[in-house]
């Protein structure tokens, strides 16, 4: 008897894959097929430009995920070298939840984000530099604008908390966020179809950037479990 060919399960179209995760592999594959070794020279911006058929703003994303990973270095005036040698698998290794719920995706993530956070935002309070509060002030200041004329930001959100990270002066922080990356955005992107996810916690941003700025660890801490807070109650408020 044959199956009726309306209960097959359906093959759905892939998706599109980013472009920075393409050059990503493309780069890692290069990397991987010239043999380059840790002081190597990899090709010139311009140059990675012209044979990937992409824009320069593509290629430094894929650069600063490489820097973050810490396995390349770029040397003003000189290039970019390689520190480490890297493959498609040292560079992606994605997370994985085992759980088909929203609400309990994001309910693990977020205990994992609580941790990461709370301890950036303290070391960031140390060790910022008045270079990293410019770029941590400019990046709130695009979030907060965005957020006034969408009512949300959630790339410019992302670039925020980035800038925290960097402050730290501990690649480790942002390397943990760019390994996480792809599964936090998978399941934080709109939950729940709600545009007013966590706008709660938009005021927050500012009181943690002025922790920081002041040198208060325990100030930035208590203004990033604020944030958090906020979105876990709108995590269970919204998925009854």
């Amino acid at each position: 008897m044959k199956a009726n060919s309306s209960d097959r399960p359906v093959i759905r179209p892939l998706p599109v894959m980013d472009r920075a995760r393409q050059v990503t592999d493309a780069l890692a594959d290069y990397v991987e097929e010239a043999r380059l070794k840790a002081g190597d020279r990899l090709p010139a911006e311009r140059e990675l430009m012209a044979a990937l058929a992409v824009g320069r703003s593509t290629i430094r994303e894929a650069i600063r995920h490489f820097q973050a990973l810490g396995v390349i270095e770029t040397r003003k005036g000189s290039g970019t070298y390689l520190l480490k040698p890297v493959s498609r698998a040292t560079i992606h290794m994605p997370l994985s939840l085992d759980t088909v719920h929203l609400r309990d995706a994001l309910l693990q993530t977020l205990e994992v984000r609580r941790g990461i956070e709370c301890e950036a935002g303290m070391v960031a309070a140390r060790r910022r530099t008045s270079t990293d509060l410019v770029v941590i002030e400019e990046k709130l200041d695009a979030m907060e604008r965005v957020h006034l004329e969408k009512g949300t930001s959630g790339p410019e959100d992302l670039a925020f908390h980035l800038a925290v990270y960097d402050a730290t002066h501990n690649p480790l922080f942002r390397q943990l966020l760019e390994q996480m990356r792809e599964t936090f955005e998978r399941f934080w992107e709109h939950p729940f179809d709600r545009q007013d996810f966590a706008r709660r916690s938009f005021p927050f941003h500012r009181t943690l950037f002025d922790a920081i700025a002041a040198g208060d660890p325990e100030a930035a801490r208590a203004e990033t479990l604020k944030i958090l807070d906020i979105v876990e109650e709108d995590i269970k408020e919204m998925s009854k």
